[in-house]
Formats: structure tokens, C-alpha cells, sequence
């Protein structure tokens, strides 16, 4: 099954035809198609690799909605100084919808 490597947001995914990724927000309305760079992609035969983007290749997505991943808890502490704080934090997301990868030519 072919497959890319894209980069959004700065980090990289593996992507495949009908997968549904969470990416760092983008500005996109729900329902809309983004383009996204690619960076490497697996045919079933061969692995072309960009420098630093493949040209030609492109995968194109659908966005499905945004939201909030669970929150994470960041504690500091330095013991026997009556130093602790306590946050929490929530990172935002788009929800991608991997419609079409197209191959280079």
C-alpha cells in the first residue's frame, strides 16, 4: 500500500490513502481541502526520497473539525526548597481526512 512521508506544522507524519491524522491547528474551515508537502513516498515498489521535498508529489486532505488533545500535567519541583508548580495544557489540533496521494512523475 503506497504511502508519504509530509511534513505540517513542524513534524512529520506518515500518511496512507483514507487515514485520519491529527496535525498541529491549521487555518482551515472544516469540510475544506489543504495541500500538504511531501517529503519522502513508498510506491509498493520503490522509496523516493526529496531533498528536502519531493517535487511533483502532493497528497491532498480534507479537514474533518478541531480540537483539544488531552491535557498533560507539567510539574516542577526542586526539593527542600518549597518549590512546586503545577500547570496543565492542552495542545489544539486539526483533524485531517487523507484523501489522494499523488506520485511523482
Amino acid at each position: 500500500m503506497p504511502y508519504a512521508i509530509v511534513t505540517t506544522g513542524g513534524k512529520q507524519f506518515r500518511v496512507a490513502e483514507g487515514d485520519v491524522v491529527q496535525v498541529p491547528s491549521l487555518e482551515a474551515e472544516p469540510g475544506k481541502t489543504v495541500s500538504l508537502e511531501v517529503l519522502a513516498m513508498h510506491t509498493g515498489s520503490e522509496f523516493k526520497v526529496g531533498a528536502p521535498r519531493l517535487t511533483g508529489a502532493s497528497v491532498t486532505a480534507s479537514v474533518i473539525g478541531h480540537g483539544r488533545a488531552k491535557k498533560i500535567i507539567v510539574f516542577k519541583f526542586k526539593r527542600r526548597k518549597q518549590y512546586r508548580r503545577k500547570r496543565g495544557h492542552r495542545q489544539n489540533f486539526t483533524a485531517l481526512h487523507i484523501q489522494k496521494i499523488e506520485l511523482a512523475a
